[in-house]
């Protein structure tokens, strides 16, 4: 009986690793040591999820030609190898290269290496990552330790519609470089898509300066399923471990099933 106590209470609950540092400019092979010494506090069995910011390789760059990597690239190998000394999910965005075209994909890095992947829908016009980068037309939905997650990135954020719960996922991720100035923004509105969606809601950024002069404030937060702040950090670098309870989440979703309520749409591929 203990022990089956034991599996009920591990399956409900998901370990989130967050990842805010200060990202050195278009140079993977510094942030991948940084963030191997990031890591390094962490051991196989302490987490279940780790995730990265945006373009954690390089920072928040329009100069793909340079430094974008292949799917078999030494970024996606260190990805690879994390997850396995982990035995952990390792998740962030990349500048990717294939078919000739560039994209900002998420890479979905379990321990096992079998990997999936998430094209950015909503390029950052502002920046011009439009006329840059190829759009994703589909949503990662993935199954991860009885949990359902839906993986975005960034810009994503400010489209409701796109970060829909309409397939009834656990936890909505964001993986951002999002700067300073609209930093309000970005903590209301991942309090904004717990509540629209009962679901979990972690949104992970940088810290730092970029080359553009750009200032990152962080606020990497984790939100519960009713819209409540449960961790934020600001400013500094921080690696951080929190349990989320699935089990609390089904309840409150039982007595309050507004998702039962929501509309039926398609999205334009």
């Amino acid at each position: 009986m203990h022990e089956l106590l034991y599996y009920l209470c591990y399956m409900n609950t998901l370990r989130i690793t967050t990842i805010q540092v200060p990202l050195e400019w278009e140079q993977p092979n510094r942030n991948r040591d940084a963030l191997s010494q990031w890591l390094g506090s962490l051991s196989a069995g302490t987490t279940d999820l780790v995730v990265l910011p945006e373009m954690w390789a390089t920072g928040f760059t329009m100069n793909a030609a340079a430094v974008a990597e292949p799917m078999d690239g030494p970024s996606i190998r260190w990805m690879r190898e994390q997850a396995e000394r982990l035995n952990a999910v390792v998740t962030g965005s990349l500048v990717i290269v294939e078919h000739g075209k560039w994209f900002n994909r998420l890479v979905w890095m379990p321990p096992d290496g079998e990997m999936q992947w998430y094209d950015k829908r909503h390029l950052f016009t502002l920046a011009g990552e439009d006329k840059v980068y190829t759009p994703g037309r589909k949503r990662l939905i993935v199954s991860w330790r009885d949990w359902r997650i839906c993986p975005l990135i960034c810009y994503d954020l400010r489209f409701p519609a796109w970060s829909r719960n309409t397939e009834n996922f656990d936890l909505l991720l964001y993986v951002a470089n999002w700067p300073e100035p609209r930093r309000k923004h970005w903590q209301q509105l991942l309090l904004a898509r717990a509540i629209e969606n009962q679901c979990y809601v972690v949104g992970v950024n940088r810290v730092g300066i970029d080359a553009h002069g750009h200032k990152y404030a962080g606020d990497t937060s984790i939100v519960n399923y009713r819209g409540e702040l449960e961790y934020r950090v600001e400013y500094v670098e921080d690696v951080f471990t929190l349990p989320l309870d699935k089990e609390g989440m089904l309840h409150y979703r039982s007595h309050f099933n507004f998702l039962a309520d929501r509309d039926h749409f398609v999205i334009d591929p």
